[in-house]
């Protein structure tokens, strides 16, 4: 049986990667069960295993700003220190990696060997990650690229819409920042997929971008998620991405191409209309969207 070792287990894509792993002999390890900084503990954490999903990171990308060395030694330095383990070893490596490594200006699909030129720390440090697997684990390396993720196990836009729909008559959201919804179930079914593939030497080695299909804006999908809640989008009014000046620059357009997955026998993600239909039938989604629309049958205003 293929021994698996998921790392950053307890996040909101962990946990989905362990669901998507059931009846399989895997290690799930936590950020209090593993500091993936310690090259030691890493190289303890990897033997034996055949794949490494590595879903431990650096999240917080306006906090990068100030702390790009911190976020550099989880994203960038640990990333190393799993890549040589695996090399030591021969265990396949799968790094989830993101959008932000690529410069954000581009006007069609990225495909997956477009220039990176990331505009945010964040950014940067992922790259520091992705160039570590690359130069490795040339034959055994896996990048997966992923953006706009959101889940039942976690702080997500999709479900903050939702929380903001029971207090707030109406919202102004970001509506020129365009980019692909990605269900985490949907990610950790093909994280998981990819895996196989690998161990079976069917999936070429590099980068690939595992994000849903299509694209829209944040307000785009904050009317989706109104909608199919049974809420009135028409609540949700557009704004820019000025008048919410954030620490890090965000890109304006972070819409991938999926090219690579043929090469590994795959299609691309589900369209994400289609995901986001699924996830909020979700009980955590379920919950917030019967709270948000119980507000508006009692006619508050949630002021």
């Amino acid at each position: 049986m293929t021994r698996w070792l998921v790392t950053g287990a307890g996040g909101m894509l962990g946990q989905d990667v362990l669901a998507a792993l059931a009846g399989e002999q895997v290690t799930a390890l936590t950020r209090a069960t593993l500091d993936v900084t310690d090259a030691d503990a890493v190289r303890a954490a990897v033997a034996d295993h055949d794949v490494v999903l590595n879903c431990a990171a650096w999240t917080d990308v306006d906090g990068a700003e100030t702390a790009e060395a911190a976020a550099t030694a989880v994203n960038g330095t640990a990333v190393r220190h799993l890549a040589a383990a695996c090399a030591a070893t021969g265990a396949r490596l799968i790094q989830v990696s993101t959008d932000y490594v690529l410069p954000g200006d581009a006007t069609e699909p990225c495909p997956e060997n477009a220039g990176t030129g990331p505009v945010n720390a964040y950014g940067r440090s992922k790259l520091v990650g992705e160039q570590a697997v690359l130069d490795l684990l040339p034959e055994t390396g896996y990048v997966v690229r992923t953006a706009w993720l959101y889940g039942e196990h976690g702080p997500n836009f999709v479900a903050t819409m939702l929380k903001l729909a029971a207090q707030r008559d109406s919202l102004a959201v970001v509506d020129d920042q365009h980019g692909q919804p990605t269900w985490t179930a949907d990610l950790a079914e093909r994280l998981v997929e990819l895996g196989r593939a690998a161990l079976a030497g069917t999936a070429p080695a590099g980068i690939y971008h595992g994000t849903a299909s299509g694209q829209t804006t944040w307000r785009g999908l904050a009317r989706a998620t109104f909608e199919l809640a049974g809420l009135d989008p028409e609540r949700v009014g557009a704004t820019t991405s000025d008048a919410f000046p954030r620490p890090a620059v965000r890109p304006s357009y972070s819409v991938l191409g999926h090219e690579r997955w043929a090469a590994a026998g795959f299609g691309p993600l589900p369209e994400w209309q289609q995901s986001l239909t699924e996830a909020l039938k979700r009980p955590a989604f379920a919950e917030l969207a019967a709270a948000a629309a119980a507000r508006g049958a009692a006619g508050g205003d949630g002021r």
